[in-house]
Parts: structure tokens; C-alpha cells; sequence
């Protein structure tokens, strides 16, 4: 994948948790509201349709206030890739301000955890740069830290 500094944020870290897993954390309603976003704000709802054109609708819930997120995903790779999207909403309807497409991909590291590489594309370089002052490095690195968090609980 080429990435475009000036539009997409990204970031890999190597995880000590195996990729399905990781894989499951990300795909089934249940374990979202778990890690998806940094405490102490939370996932009041989930919708998934796991597949491409299907939903990947949250409600955030943030110092109070509710957060609709909906989207689709746009290419599913059990176990290795997932890239979903708020530029669209299920039945393939475009949203006037999309904000941007989440790419994760995991791969399998040798040694029963995950290299998680997490990719945000942006339309534009003020969007990239807005979504980079809003935290994102702080902010999916913490949902990353309590994915695993989570991720470990759930081998026990």
C-alpha cells in the first residue's frame, strides 16, 4: 500500500496476542464496546454486517454525549485485514462529510503474537492534519494497549 504523508496516519505495533484474536476482538459486537475507544469515554452500541458493503455502525459515548458513527466495510480478509469506512452507510448511501477509511492489518509474527499496523486515509491533508491534532497517535495507541489488555483477559 502506498501511503500519502500528507494524508494518512499510521502506525504498527507488535502485539502479544495471536491474530485471530485480534481478528475476533475486532469483528464480533460483543468485544467492541471492550477497547474500541480510550477510557473513560464508551460504545453504548454495535451493529456488524461482516462483509464488504455491510455495517460498521457505533455509538460513541463521549463526556455525556452520544456519538453515531456509521460506515461499511470495504475489503475483509479473515484473520488478516480489515478497512472500513464512514464515506458510505449500508446500502452503499454517501454521507456528505465522511471523515475517513481505517485500515488494520495483522500479521502473524512467528511467535504467537500480532504485527497490528492501523492506517487512517483522510480525503484531504487539513482532515489528516485535524485527525492528527485530535490525537489519533494517542488515541488509537491507547485503544491498542486496551485491546490487548482486553485481548489477554479473554485467555485466561
Amino acid at each position: 500500500m502506498d501511503l500519502d504523508p500528507k494524508t494518512d496516519l499510521t502506525f504498527t505495533r507488535a502485539l502479544p496476542v495471536p491474530p485471530a484474536l485480534v481478528w475476533e476482538c475486532w469483528t464480533s459486537p460483543e468485544h467492541i464496546p471492550h477497547f474500541f475507544v480510550p477510557r473513560p469515554h464508551s460504545i453504548k452500541s454495535v451493529e456488524i454486517d461482516l462483509r464488504v458493503g455491510g455495517k460498521f455502525n457505533t455509538v460513541m459515548v463521549v463526556e455525556g454525549n452520544e456519538m453515531p458513527n456509521e460506515g461499511v466495510y470495504l475489503e475483509v480478509v479473515p484473520g488478516k485485514r480489515l478497512v472500513f469506512t464512514d464515506a458510505y452507510t449500508e446500502g452503499w448511501k454517501p454521507k456528505p462529510d465522511p471523515f475517513m477509511t481505517a485500515i488494520l492489518d495483522l500479521e502473524d509474527d512467528g511467535k504467537g503474537g500480532t504485527i497490528y499496523t492501523a492506517t487512517a486515509r483522510h480525503r484531504s491533508a487539513e482532515t489528516a492534519q485535524q485527525h492528527e491534532a485530535m490525537g489519533f497517535y494517542d488515541g488509537w495507541g491507547t485503544v491498542v494497549d486496551q485491546l490487548v489488555e482486553y485481548a489477554q483477559s479473554l485467555q485466561r
